[in-house]
């Protein structure tokens, strides 16, 4: 029997450690700060990632070299016959065309996950792939069933302000200006290709209704067969937000789905480098699973 190794990048919220403790690979993150590279939980840490966007240092997102990737590739073959290698959604960023191509080179011994996913939800991918691979899945099945599951998920969340969106040309600076005005709090959404808008409100308490309401629509109907058989994994995912207010969102979420155990982390460094602090999110995910 062939020995897979599972793999993922740190937009999956999974740290160094965790990956560690899990028998999970976690390739890191790369960010330009001041025009020098930094890697998410090697030198760039949560709590300096914040105080930068806090002091408007210059920070920006990229993707792993090709050089990094097939480092890292190879130095898991070392003790591995086959790796499931599951990166952010290729939606959102170039990083798994690029490795899908790298992939190429490897005979096979890399399946590169188209997975549609990122944060809290990439996570469940990632964990569905380490059971299925510690029960004795190959590597190329494993990459089938989780890219039939890939748009099995959904993401809501709530931007506290306008000014990194703008950042990112998302919002022309008089809609950044007029929505911090209004207090306006942009709800987004992460449906698999792309973070998109949702629906504009005025207020951390409607903003977190209609994420609600969203949330109770798609377990209603688009999921409603996968919670009954108890296959939807339910989780809250945050960015440097005020632990009041955190954990009284996590108590709105159970109290909306009882009969759901709520998970909850903070979001990737690359979501949040676009959204900035004080998000709060609601997501759920399907469970990829073989009986």
């Amino acid at each position: 029997m062939a020995r897979t190794a599972v793999a993922t990048d740190s937009n999956s919220g999974i740290t160094q450690e965790q990956g560690k403790e899990l028998g999970i690979f976690v390739l890191p993150m790369p960010f330009f700060i001041k025009g020098k590279l930094h890697f998410e939980d090697i030198d760039l840490t949560q709590e300096q990632f914040y105080q930068m966007l806090e002091d408007d240092t210059p920070v920006s997102t990229s993707q792993p070299s090709p050089g990094d990737l097939i480092d890292f590739w190879n130095n898991i073959l070392k003790d591995y016959d086959e790796i499931v290698y599951i990166p952010m959604s290729s939606g959102l960023s170039t990083s798994c065309d690029t490795a899908v191509v790298l992939s190429e080179d490897f005979d096979g011994k890399v399946q590169v996950v188209n997975n549609q996913r990122i944060s809290v939800t990439q996570r469940q991918s990632v964990l569905d792939a380490k059971n299925m691979a510690n029960r004795g899945v190959s590597a190329k099945e494993i990459k089938k069933i989780l890219e039939e599951d890939a748009l099995s998920a959904s993401i809501y969340l709530m931007v506290d302000t306008l000014k990194y969106l703008k950042k990112g040309g998302r919002v022309t600076p008089a809609a950044a200006m007029i929505g911090a005005v209004l207090s306006i709090k942009p709800v987004l959404t992460i449906q698999g290709e792309k973070l998109d808008a949702f629906e504009k409100v005025r207020g951390v308490k409607q903003a977190k209704k209609v994420m609600l309401k969203a949330m109770k629509k798609d377990m209603d109907k688009r999921f409603s067969k996968e919670r009954a058989a108890g296959i939807m994994a339910l989780e809250v995912a945050y960015s440097n937000i005020n632990e009041e207010l955190l954990n009284g969102w996590i108590a709105e979420v159970q109290e909306a789905f009882p009969d759901m155990p709520v998970y909850a982390d903070k979001l990737s460094l690359s979501v949040a480098c676009h959204t900035g602090p004080g998000v709060l999110a609601i997501a759920c995910a399907k469970k990829s699973a073989i009986s």
